[in-house]
Formats: C-alpha cells, structure tokens, sequence
C-alpha cells in the first residue's frame, strides 16, 4: 500500500478513494435511466439517447469519469471493463456488446518490477467511430480505433485500427470481411458523422 502511494502520490491517491465511493453509489443504481445522468455529474459526456448499462470503470484515478465520451445513440452493454487511464470514445451509434474489454494502458506493477524494461509502461485513447459494432467478450488493447461501420467480432482480441466498413475477428484480429455501403451516400454520411477525428496519433 505504501509503495503504491509513493509512486501515484497523494492527490491521486484521495481521488482514487472519491472515485471508488461514487462507484459504490452508480452500482447501486439499478437502471440505465439513472446511471447515465450519474455519469454525466461525474464528468462523463454522453449524448442523447445513449444507453448505458452496467460498464466497471477502473484507473478512475487518472482520467476520472470525464475520460469517457458517448456520442448520441450509444449502447454500451452489461459487465463492460473501461479502463480510464487515458480517453475511452464512443461516436454517434456505436455499438459495445456485452462484457467487452476496453483498455488504454498496459503496466506490468510497479516501477521496480523486473520486466518494467522489457514491457514498459504505455497508455494511450481508444475510440470508437460512428456506427460500429462490437460484439460480446472482444478486447480492445490501447492505442486502437475502430473504424466507421465497422464489425468486431464476438471474442476478438483487437490489437491495430480497424478500417471503416470492414469485419475483423480472432485473436489477435485480422480482416475477415469488407462490407459493401448500399451507396456512397450512406458511406460519407456515416463518416461525416462521427465525432471523432480522422487522426488520433
């Protein structure tokens, strides 16, 4: 314990107690329609008709809630880890299954630990574009974008970007598929309206 507040110091370390208190009260809402406006006085950002259901939230301590964006239309589903060491996006109608995985930072312990070297500590944002779809028990690693329109699928381990309008699946994921929009209309308008910029690095 001592060693772990000498490496986050003691702001963090007060932030990280308020935060785990305040997810005591969120769990212990038992509805979407109550959860997300608790978010939101948190500090998340979630648009209009999003619904949210029962993601965990961990390294509150860094981003805090306000680390999380929801574009409009949103569904997140039930027993979600987001890891909030750095941004988590979601763009207008993105879609996240039950019991994804999302993580933004990798850290083996402490800063003694042995592999520190060879594994070094990153963090870096996810997002997630307009109308994408992620399907249940996938993992997102940090660093990734999950292109406009496009599939994972159940139980992916997603490890680079996913292009628009493409299908990705396995472990680690790979292009199975690209998807065909009905018109070039329906492409650009589902680009157009993400929330996200087209670079990220």
């Amino acid at each position: 314990m001592l060693q772990a507040l000498r490496e986050i110091g003691f702001a963090k370390a007060c932030k990280y107690g308020f935060f785990e208190l305040a997810m005591v009260l969120y769990r212990g809402l038992l509805f979407p329609q109550l959860r997300t406006p608790f978010l939101r006085l948190l500090g998340a950002t979630i648009g209009a008709d999003s619904i949210v259901h029962g993601p965990r939230f961990f390294n509150l301590y860094r981003t805090g809630i306000s680390g999380l964006t929801l574009g409009s239309f949103c569904f997140v589903g039930e027993e979600c880890l987001f890891d909030l060491a750095d941004r988590i996006t979601l763009a207008d109608h993105a879609t996240v299954s039950e019991r994804v995985i999302i993580l933004t930072h990798t850290n083996v312990g402490y800063r003694t630990h042995p592999l520190q070297p060879y594994l070094p500590s990153i963090a870096a944002p996810v997002y997630l574009d307009s109308g994408c779809f992620v399907g249940a028990n996938a993992t997102i690693l940090p660093g990734v974008r999950i292109g406009a329109c496009s599939i994972v699928a159940a139980g992916a381990v997603v490890t680079e970007d996913v292009p628009p309008w493409h299908v990705v699946g396995g472990v680690p994921a790979k292009v199975v598929k690209v998807l065909q929009p009905q018109d070039d209309e329906a492409r650009l308008a589902a680009v157009a309206s993400s929330s996200i910029p087209l670079t990220h690095r």
